[in-house]
């Protein structure tokens, strides 16, 4: 069908066009594009056997749907992607405000218009991109905004009663007719807007300032929420939540992989300077967001959203650029002191619980990391714990001793490669340690490894670290103490 010979209603009538609500659209769509064997919500890693099977069954139950999960848990994302099961062109009534259907209208404008120009009634055609709303739900928010109102302006200069039709000021909900709606945060909005929007989605129908006017609205509502228990700004009122046909539950990602999956596809990374990601350094970043979500530091019904790993590798990643670019080098790897440098990306992103307001965010992000390190570090060498527990020799005790014997070891956040590798071959036994645990690793990975050992002892409490402007210091335990 080539819509640009196509102007006009009787042009619609001579090729049998049909009109269908924009549900059974998204319906039919999903059903061609499934049975094609098409991928479908392409980028939404980790719900491919929980959210997504119930959101096609809610689009093929013809529903208005509701996401219900904390933040960072693709529920915008989702209802942006549903743009993708429209037909790629509808046809309107030329001049409509509200996209009204030829076969259809609705408003009094198009049907005047139809019924004075009869089959040379204008039409155009209104692209799929052009045929999504979005607002983000706050308090301020009025029936007006959303709904309309009777525009006394217009009145005034058309010469109109404040009754007539014509003088009608239509919301963003009438203008989305024909169209996919996404209203986020749907709680935020106020329990007298929430009932507003009552007949819509019982009825299909609007009324405004309680005149006669009814607009028999086609809209595909998407909402998303956060938890009730969560907001205290307010709530899904009853008799609304109870005409939202589905209500799907989100969650964060439940294994390693998948969180490393959406951490590689969303964070934003682009530089000339070639650096070497180490696959433990990628399970530490996405290890703060899983003990984040466990803290209890961290108010766990706020939740900790996907963008913390996010924000988190990058920072890790612009740390590596800058002590690259000041020793002149175009190449290096990533080291653990990078990922001590991500602070800045958890600080803004978690909310804390009162012990966690005690302590302070830079406190509970150092933390975080530690804990983050410890649990890396032990998938990859013994336990700590368990060592102890058996009363026997463990691999680490030479290593407590050359801390005992010899100075602090200073690591420095822009010292150059030379000096890096220098400051951690000088310590023998960390190179035992690897040849019977780690005997694979090579290259930069073994100093990462190296550095893993040395970070992991210190969030198991055996070695002291301190921290001066931009170095880090590794002490024995007992001897800082006394110092």
């Amino acid at each position: 069908m080539n819509v640009s010979e196509l102007k006009t209603l009787g042009d619609l009538k001579k090729i049998n066009y049909q009109s269908k609500s924009i549900k059974r659209e998204m319906r039919e769509n999903l059903i061609r594009l499934t049975r094609s064997g098409k991928e479908l919500f392409e980028g939404i890693k980790g719900y491919e056997h929980s959210v997504i099977p119930q959101l096609k069954q809610a689009i093929l139950a013809e529903h208005n749907i509701n996401f219900l999960g904390l933040r960072g848990q693709a529920k915008t994302r989702m209802a942006r992607q549903m743009i993708d099961l429209l037909d790629d062109y509808i046809p309107i009534v030329s001049g409509s405000e509200i996209n009204d259907d030829p076969f259809q209208p609705i408003s009094d404008f198009a049907k005047t218009r139809i019924n004075e120009l009869g089959d040379q009634t204008p039409i155009e055609w209104l692209h799929r991109s052009e045929r999504f709303f979005e607002k983000l739900a706050t308090p301020d928010v009025s029936v007006a905004d959303l709904i309309g109102d009777v525009d006394p302006i217009k009145a005034a200069n058309l010469k109109l009663a404040l009754s007539d039709p014509e003088v009608i000021h239509y919301g963003m909900v009438p203008r989305a007719n024909r169209c996919l709606f996404v209203i986020n945060e749907l709680p935020d909005l106020q329990a007298r807007i929430q009932v507003s929007l009552f007949s819509i989605l019982q009825e299909g129908e609007v009324q405004i300032r309680g005149f006669k006017l009814k607009l028999p609205l086609d809209v595909a509502f998407v909402f998303t929420a956060n938890p009730e228990d969560y907001t205290n700004r307010g709530s899904i009122v009853t008799p609304l939540k109870d005409r939202i046909g589905s209500q799907i539950v989100t969650h964060y990602p439940k294994d390693m992989e998948t969180a490393k999956a959406i951490t590689a596809q969303e964070a934003k990374w682009n530089s000339s300077i070639n650096i070497t990601i180490p696959e433990p350094a990628r399970d530490i970043i996405e290890s703060i967001g899983f003990q984040a979500r466990k803290s209890e530091y961290i108010d766990a019904k706020s939740g900790v959203s996907a963008r913390l790993s996010i924000s988190a590798f990058e920072h890790m990643m612009s740390h590596a650029e800058l002590r690259l670019i000041e020793n002149g080098e175009q190449t290096g790897a990533i080291r653990v002191s990078d990922i001590l440098a991500v602070v800045p990306a958890i600080t803004g992103k978690v909310e804390l619980v009162y012990e966690g307001e005690n302590e302070g965010p830079v406190f509970v992000a150092e933390h975080l990391i530690e804990y983050a390190i410890k649990q890396v570090f032990e998938d990859y060498f013994p336990k700590i714990e368990k060592l102890e527990k058996k009363g026997v020799e463990t691999p680490y005790d030479h290593l407590y001793t050359w801390f005992y014997e010899n100075d602090a070891l200073e690591l420095h956040d822009n010292s150059d490669d030379a000096y890096y590798h220098q400051s951690l071959d000088q310590i023998k036994p960390l190179e035992q340690l690897l040849n019977k645990y780690a005997p694979e690793v090579e290259g930069n990975l073994k100093y990462f490894f190296k550095e893993l050992v040395i970070f992991g002892l210190v969030a198991s409490q055996k070695l002291s670290k301190g921290r001066f402007e931009n170095t880090t210091t590794i002490n024995d335990l007992y001897s800082s103490y006394f110092s």
